[in-house]
């Protein structure tokens, strides 16, 4: 067996990425890799979301969800009574996300242009998988990572979901889906998807949710304020728009 990488990545999406119907509101699907070193998330990571849990609930079993905190849904009906306190919790979410200490690597699909562009486009989602992993894969090599086992975590989605992902992503790494530009070899990293449920509280998968959405958003309303991007992109190590 490999060695374990010396980093963990936690990916979410925005959006669906169906193309037979698409929501003309919000016709793009993003795809978000937060890519972190094992050391930092246990000790900066981890303990700023705890805190962040136990200063506003008093326990730490709380989902941090981007949709949910947009809309002051669940956990987060508090959010409707004091708007001081609703402020004061985004900028503390906000210094959560400035500290982390992750690397953001994105991809927005434009299904109206895609669809327009080809007469038998790609499922948008194996297109934004394709150029993450293969991003994910120049940064791990970047990092001395070659020949390491690497942990890619998905929040789980359905068991049928799961096993067509499960597919697309190892048949990426295994080179089966070569567009005919790409030469990245795969093999120089060992990457090993994982599935994890949301009752899990995975603080890395908390993450990912809150930078899929201003990220999609910032490409579908580039001129919209949109202060989580604002600090999203002081992260980036790459993100895509495609087509």
């Amino acid at each position: 067996m490999a060695e374990f990488s010396d980093y963990i990545i936690y990916v979410d999406e925005s959006g669906d990425h169906s193309l037979t119907s698409i929501d003309p509101q919000f016709p793009v699907f993003s795809l978000s890799f937060c890519v972190v070193r094992k050391d930092e998330y246990m000790a900066q990571v981890v303990p700023a979301v705890q805190a962040l849990k136990f200063k506003y609930w008093g326990h730490d079993s709380v989902v941090l969800h981007e949709h949910e905190i947009r809309k002051s849904k669940g956990d987060f009906t508090f959010l409707l009574t004091d708007r001081a306190v609703r402020e004061a919790f985004y900028d503390d979410v906000n210094q959560v996300m400035v500290d982390a200490p992750i690397t953001v690597i994105a991809s927005v699909i434009d299904k109206q242009k895609l669809t327009k562009k080809y007469a038998d486009p790609w499922n948008p989602y194996e297109i934004a998988l394709h150029f993450c992993l293969e991003r994910l894969l120049l940064f791990l090599c970047d990092q001395g990572e070659h020949g390491k086992r690497v942990h890619v975590v998905f929040e789980c989605r359905g068991k049928a979901e799961d096993a067509e992902l499960e597919l697309a992503f190892r048949r990426i790494v295994d080179g089966a889906n070569k567009w005919g530009w790409v030469t990245r070899d795969f093999s120089a990293v060992e990457f090993e998807p994982k599935f994890a449920r949301k009752s899990v509280n995975s603080t890395g998968l908390q993450l990912a949710d809150l930078t899929a959405r201003p990220i999609a958003i910032k490409t579908l309303r580039p001129a919209q304020p949109n202060r989580a991007y604002d600090v999203i992109v002081t992260k980036m190590g790459a993100i895509k728009e495609f087509p």
